[in-house]
């Protein structure tokens, strides 16, 4: 048996539960977020299983004014990053103007559930999000017509993907975002896309495999890296600054440690997100910087869509991890995507 099918506990401390698996969790309940906690905002932690049985943790964020039902977002993401980072900060930013949120831990990772450890898939990711949906739809305090999501980084593609099928979902913002399959399949800028490319992925992902599997565990690819090389671009210092300092370092984060599995991206390599993003009929919000070099997955991303409530916001000057916890300038436009909401989910 693999080495990882026998952890039972990923993190000390607080609240416990269990996934469909048997694995237990353990929640910690002091708060270890990388951004201050508001007094606007109660706080709390929760435990949800999506459809594959996997038992997801989440932090509540619920706005100490106001009664009755809210209109609520479920938020995640960046790709490898946990809701103790720039999930937790989009979300209680939010419920410090009114909305109920819940920053989740996608399957696999940080205090969610889910063996072995540190591995993404489209399709479970994408109903990490629906399962998200589920909880909120649950809660006696949430208007179960106001639901939206906001995917950031790589989750911002997965959101795209969750809103193409969960027709239950109103309102969705893509922030900063990555189109992961299209990443994976053909490189940055696309300048891998063939199959000689894909094939050579395809042959050092399966031999990781044999090797994983003889070694009964899985070998971890790497975060971003302790050292910049003298030649790193300019998005992968950007990823340093935040990942790896005071400013955005968390323990459970995939980004700031070892990263995920080396065989991960197998399954993003055969898969297309945004195959019907152009059949989303509810509202989108694409939010990109101006100098992020991911904007182009945004902008075409916003191509596909159609209909009248649908935007693209360009933030001037911003850089991808300048939408992750705004970059020391008030680069998230939360006025913007605060009246973005509230148009669509009435």
């Amino acid at each position: 048996m693999m080495k990882e099918l026998a952890m039972a506990t990923f993190v000390a401390g607080g609240v416990c539960a269990a996934d469909a698996t048997g694995t237990s969790l353990t929640l910690t309940q002091e708060w270890d977020k990388v951004f201050p906690k508001s007094d606007r905002v109660k706080h709390s932690k929760v435990t949800f299983r999506n459809r594959f049985g996997i038992t997801l943790a989440a932090d509540v964020y619920k706005p100490k004014a106001g009664s009755g039902k809210f209109a609520a977002i479920a938020v995640s993401g960046p790709f490898g990053a946990v809701k103790e980072q720039s999930s937790g900060l989009y979300a209680q930013t939010l419920a410090e103007r009114g909305f109920l949120t819940i920053a989740f831990d996608p399957s696999y990772t940080g205090e969610s559930g889910g063996t072995p450890r540190y591995v993404a898939s489209p399709d479970i990711n994408t109903e990490d999000f629906q399962a998200a949906v589920d909880y909120l739809i649950s809660r006696d305090d949430v208007d179960a017509d106001k639901i939206g999501i906001l995917g950031i980084c790589g989750w911002g593609g997965l959101a795209l993907n969750a809103a193409a099928v969960d027709t239950r979902v109103k309102a969705t913002v893509a922030s900063t975002m990555y189109d992961m399959t299209r990443v994976t399949a053909n490189g940055y800028f696309d300048k891998e896309d063939s199959a000689a490319a894909r094939k050579a992925k395809k042959n050092a992902m399966n031999a990781q495999r044999i090797k994983d599997f003889k070694s009964g565990t899985y070998e971890l690819g790497g975060g971003v890296p302790d050292k910049l090389p003298d030649d790193a671009p300019q998005f992968v210092k950007d990823y340093y600054a935040y990942y790896k300092t005071p400013r955005g370092y968390h323990a459970r984060s995939l980004n700031s440690n070892g990263g995920w599995n080396k065989t991960s991206a197998l399954s993003f390599i055969n898969a297309k997100l945004l195959a019907y993003a152009g059949e989303i009929e509810n509202a989108v919000m694409v939010l990109h910087g101006e100098k992020a070099h991911s904007r182009y997955f945004g902008e075409d991303a916003f191509k596909m869509l159609k209909g009248e409530n649908k935007e693209l916001v360009i933030v001037p000057g911003a850089s991808h991890c300048d939408l992750y916890d705004g970059g020391g300038k008030g680069a998230i436009p939360f006025d913007r995507i605060e009246a973005f909401y509230r148009k669509h989910l009435k």
